[in-house]
């Protein structure tokens, strides 16, 4: 049995986005890139902070996401071409959904793009924007939790 090159998972998280969303659902969608953008997503180049996911003519886009370039593809890669739109390749199904969302006053954030093997996804999902108090509950839980846990481990 021959060994198979195994291309590295790498990723591209929005970590502001848990932190000011509740997550109620995600999804998975492909992305429409160019040949440079991709080189880049592999090795990680990318950021998705102020990032957003909007809804144009029955398509699906993403806006202000940002793909660094590497040093290959530097004159590829323009300061125009790395925050370009880009369009999300979802089912019609799950595009009425995030339509309907859209209606009721939810908000669509990219959380992570993933690079496994030839493909390469984007994940979104529909969040209700959390105020100032809420996170405060959240900090104020997560810190009783660690305590608790810490007692019953020293017991």
């Amino acid at each position: 049995m021959a060994n198979k090159k195994v291309a590295p998972k790498s990723q591209v998280v929005n970590k502001q986005a848990k932190r000011d969303y509740e997550i109620i659902k995600t999804f998975m969608a492909g992305l429409v890139l160019t040949g440079a953008e991709v080189k880049s997503l592999r090795h990680g180049h990318g950021q998705l902070r102020g990032a957003f996911v909007t809804l144009k003519d029955g398509e699906i886009w993403l806006l202000n996401g940002m793909i660094n370039p590497t040093n290959a593809n530097k004159t590829v890669l323009n300061e125009e071409m790395q925050i370009r739109s880009r369009k999300l390749l979802l089912k019609k199904k799950e595009i009425n959904e995030l339509a309907t969302a859209k209606e009721q006053s939810l908000s669509i954030i990219p959380l992570k793009i993933l690079t496994n093997g030839r493909f390469i996804k984007i994940e979104i999902a529909i969040a209700k924007g959390l105020k100032k108090f809420d996170k405060r509950q959240k900090i104020k839980k997560r810190d009783t939790d660690r305590d608790n846990a810490r007692t019953l481990a020293r017991k």
